[in-house]
């Protein structure tokens, strides 16, 4: 049976979202109404970005705790040169917020990889160390929407085809890391480095740089969802999105990824944040206390750790057998 529910994760993941739609819009006929799921969808496309930025660090046995910090350092510089430079094109400062979060990407690959630090212990650090920066810089104060410029708030905001610029940009990243991870030779890299570090090595790939370059990509992520999460919300302070990355990671473990390495699909990363979404919109709809909320998507996360560990042991006991019957096999040879 946990063979089968891990085989269908994804396929199981997006059951569960659509009967938990159907079930709240069967009590709040609005909830299902297109404009919500449309607003629904727009709600977690930052949390898809990160998620899919986060994947690819815990696909090579990663974590970056600092995503959260990095979009709100990089939101907060580009928010004061809005407001201080109100001429500076709109898609300049979104290059500049992700040229500043893959800095800060390139910070904490290169502390992983070239010093050998764990990656929990360099993303806390560098979690401080960006939240420090972004009190020296405003001094504590707040960024507010009076002080941004029209097309600095309207970006984000802008419909395409009936969706809002911001879902267009999740779903963009979506396709994109989707490509990278399938066809190109450093995607797949990832997974060879995180799931079995002797065949990386023994296939000439170095598991330390493809950290690194897991890094550089989440950053790069962040520092673009920095801009989007500022105009989104039109603010900017020192506490945005404080604890934000602990809904990143639930989004990756929710979805299937192991925290192991070298396991996890873009799919399963979409519906994990999606799933989150719905719950974090939904149970206030209906009444549901902040406190069971929490109680709530810490179950389902506590529920998604226990299928992943059990999917990672079956593999830890099928590894074992193969090795006992080859030696089985060397020891009755003539």
């Amino acid at each position: 049976m946990w063979q089968q529910l891990l085989k269908h994760r994804e396929a199981l993941l997006g059951g569960v979202i659509v009967l938990l739609v159907l079930a709240i819009g069967s009590r709040v006929p609005s909830f299902i109404s297109p404009g919500n799921l449309v607003e629904m969808f727009n709600d977690t496309a930052i949390l898809i970005i990160l998620a899919l930025g986060q994947m690819m660090v815990l696909l090579t046995k990663g974590i970056d705790l600092s995503m959260a910090a990095n979009l709100a350092l990089t939101g907060m510089i580009v928010a004061l040169i809005n407001f201080h430079h109100p001429d500076v094109p709109v898609w300049s400062l979104l290059l500049l917020a992700t040229v500043l979060g893959l800095v800060m990407g390139i910070i904490n690959g290169l502390l992983v990889w070239k010093l050998g630090i764990p990656a929990i212990v360099v993303t806390l650090g560098t979690m401080s160390i960006y939240r420090g920066i972004i009190f020296l810089l405003s001094g504590g104060g707040w960024v507010n929407s009076n002080q941004m410029g029209a097309d600095f708030l309207g970006l984000p905001r802008a419909s395409v085809l009936g969706l809002p610029v911001l879902s267009w940009c999740a779903i963009a990243v979506l396709l994109l890391v989707g490509y990278f991870l399938r066809y190109s030779r450093t995607g797949r890299a990832l997974y060879t480095a995180g799931g079995n570090a002797t065949a990386a090595y023994y296939t000439g790939i170095n598991a330390g740089k493809m950290q690194f370059v897991s890094f550089c990509l989440s950053g790069a992520l962040a520092g673009f969802c920095g801009y989007l999460w500022i105009s989104r919300f039109a603010v900017a302070y020192v506490d945005v999105a404080n604890g934000f990355e602990l809904q990143v990671v639930a989004a990756c473990v929710i979805g299937g990824i192991s925290t192991m390495g070298g396991t996890g699909r873009v799919l399963g990363c979409l519906f994990g944040a999606l799933f989150l979404g719905v719950i974090n919109n939904a149970l206030p709809v209906i009444g549901v206390s902040p406190f069971w909320q929490m109680a709530i998507s810490g179950t389902v996360i506590v529920i998604a750790v226990l299928l992943n560990e059990r999917g990672n042991k079956r593999k830890g006991r099928l590894i074992l057998r193969d090795a006992a019957l080859a030696r089985q096999k060397q020891a009755v040879k003539p």
